[in-house]
C-alpha cells in the first residue's frame, strides 16, 4: 500500500505511543520512515524502535527551536530526496495546567501549550510541503476535549481546538499542491503523555463504559486509521477530523 513512499513521524516516545502505532502500521505496508525525537532522554528509545525498520532515519527535532526543525527536514531531503507523508503527534502542556480549573491557566502555560501542540503543525506543514513534490498527506492527532469540556484537560482542549482549526486552514492552503491535511480524534489511550492528565484512569473507565462498542480504542486502531489517511485510499479526504473512539463522540445523555 505504501511501497516507495517516504514518511516522517513526529512524537514517538515509546512502543506504546500513538505515533509508534502509526509508524508500525505504515512500516508494515512498505513505507520508509524518518523519526524525530525531542531531547536526549528519548533518543535511545526512538533509535531502538527505528532500528527494526529498513532504511530508517532518526533526527533530533525540538519544535520550539526553528533551527532544529529546519535541520530535520534537510536531513530527510538529503537522505530520501522527497517526502510523501507526515504524522504529527506532538502535544505538551505543563502538568500543573492539566488539573484543577482552566481559569487558573497561566500565560506561560497557555503559550507553551499552543506553541507546541498547535502551532507546530503549521510549522511542520510549511517545512514539509516543498518536499512533497508529488502531493502528500499530513495527519495530526487531536481529542474530543477540543469541542467539549473534559475535566482536567483544560488548556490542552483549547490547544486541540486551535489544532483542528489549523487542520482546516492548512488543507485549504495546501490543496492546490495536492497535499491533504487531516486530524484523527482518538479516544483516550493510556500513553505516556496521557498520564499527565489528572484522573486519566477514571476517564478511561467512563469512556469504555459509555461508548457504543463498550470498550476503549487501541493505539493500533488509530495507527490503522493513519495508514488509511496517508494512503491513496483516502485521496478525496482533506480538512477533516475523523473520530476513532469506539463511537463515544456520538453519545448524548
Amino acid at each position: 500500500m505504501l511501497e516507495n513512499k517516504i514518511g516522517m513521524i513526529f512524537g514517538v516516545a515509546n512502543q506504546r505511543s500513538i505515533a509508534w502505532a502509526c509508524a508500525d502500521a505504515c512500516g508494515r505496508h512498505g513505507a520508509r520512515l524518518a523519526f524525530t525525537f525531542q531531547g536526549e532522554r528519548l533518543q535511545e528509545k526512538v533509535e531502538k524502535l527505528a532500528a527494526g525498520l529498513p532504511d530508517s532515519l532518526v533526527v533530533p527535532c525540538d519544535v520550539t527551536n526553528q533551527a532544529e526543525v529546519d535541520a530535520a527536514f534537510e536531513a530527510v531531503k538529503n537522505k530520501y530526496g522527497r517526502l510523501d507523508f507526515v504524522v504529527h503527534s506532538i502535544a505538551f502542556a505543563p502538568r500543573e495546567a492539566l488539573e484543577g480549573e482552566f481559569v487558573t491557566t497561566t500565560r506561560d502555560a497557555f503559550r507553551t501549550a499552543l506553541e507546541i501542540s498547535a502551532f507546530s503543525l503549521t510549522q511542520v506543514a510549511f517545512a514539509a510541503s516543498p518536499l512533497m513534490t508529488d502531493g502528500g498527506s499530513i495527519v495530526t492527532m487531536t481529542y474530543y476535549g477540543a469541542e467539549k469540556v473534559v475535566s482536567n484537560y483544560n488548556v490542552m482542549g483549547v490547544a486541540k481546538a486551535a489544532l483542528e482549526a489549523s487542520t482546516r486552514y492548512l488543507a485549504a492552503d495546501l490543496g492546490k499542491q495536492n497535499i491533504r491535511v487531516n486530524a484523527i480524534s482518538a479516544g483516550p489511550i493510556n500513553t505516556l503523555s496521557a498520564r499527565g492528565v489528572k484522573n486519566m484512569g477514571s476517564l478511561l473507565s467512563y469512556v469504555g463504559e459509555k461508548s457504543p462498542l463498550k470498550r476503549n480504542v487501541t493505539a493500533a486502531e488509530v495507527g490503522n486509521t493513519a495508514l488509511f489517511l496517508v494512503s491513496e485510499l483516502s485521496s478525496g479526504i482533506t480538512g477533516e477530523t475523523i473520530y476513532v473512539d469506539c463511537g463515544y463522540n456520538i453519545m448524548g445523555i
